[in-house]
């Protein structure tokens, strides 16, 4: 059963936050506060979390998870959450996947052990979710 996944606030690291807050103030400097990336830059930082996640096992965005591709056998780790506010943090060294993508919209809610189905362009997979941490930075 997975769970309701809060979709008010966007994750981020404390890094990729200070980042867009810097923008921001870039922009306030010359007067294009009001421009439409200044108006996305204000949505991110009022809907900012950056507060790690419980180790509760659940998968959403700022977990570190490790899933099992059940057909090809293989296990892959990431980070879920947005590959554009990760891209601000040089410290995230790990592949980011999307809350947004086939696999993220498939895990986001569920819990450790759970199997899931997903239907990327490739095909319809099935994965098992190994591990749900906090990510660290």
């Amino acid at each position: 059963m997975k769970e309701e996944v809060p979709v008010e606030t966007v994750w981020m690291t404390p890094t990729a936050l200070r980042a867009l807050q810097d923008e921001l103030e870039a922009l306030l400097r010359v007067g294009a506060d009001s421009s439409a990336r200044g108006r996305e830059i204000r949505k991110l930082i009022d809907h900012a979390e950056v507060a790690a996640k419980p180790d509760d096992g659940l998968v959403e965005a700022g977990m570190q998870v490790t899933v099992r591709f059940d057909d090809a056998g293989r296990e892959a780790t990431f980070l879920l959450g947005s590959r554009g506010l990760a891209g601000l943090d040089p410290s995230v060294a790990i592949d980011v996947y999307s809350s947004d993508s086939p696999l993220g919209e498939a895990i986001l809610g569920s819990r450790v052990g759970s199997t899931v189905t997903f239907t990327p362009p490739a095909g319809q997979q099935r994965v098992t979710i190994l591990s749900a941490v906090p990510f660290s930075w």
